[in-house]
């Protein structure tokens, strides 16, 4: 069963309240997305810890309800 684009934006919300979130459904499928997350929690962590985060917001849903997730994340503009 495919994850919908809405219940991956909450998700990523109740971890990171302040985040800026979108969701592009890659093929039309439920399947494949990329999620653009804009978060202050991110500053001054590199890419691999901010990824991290979105995935411990996905409670373990990567990989499996939700196959794949191309993600770009970064602080916001100072």
């Amino acid at each position: 069963m495919a994850m919908e684009a809405s219940e991956i934006e909450r998700m990523i919300k109740d971890a990171l309240p302040d985040a800026n979130v979108e969701i592009t459904d890659l093929a039309g499928d439920g399947d494949h997305y990329k999620a653009v997350v804009v978060s202050e929690a991110f500053r001054g962590l590199s890419r691999v810890k901010q990824h991290q985060m979105v995935y411990a917001a996905l409670q373990g849903n990567m990989g499996g309800v939700l196959h794949a997730l191309a993600l770009e994340t970064r602080a916001p503009d100072a």
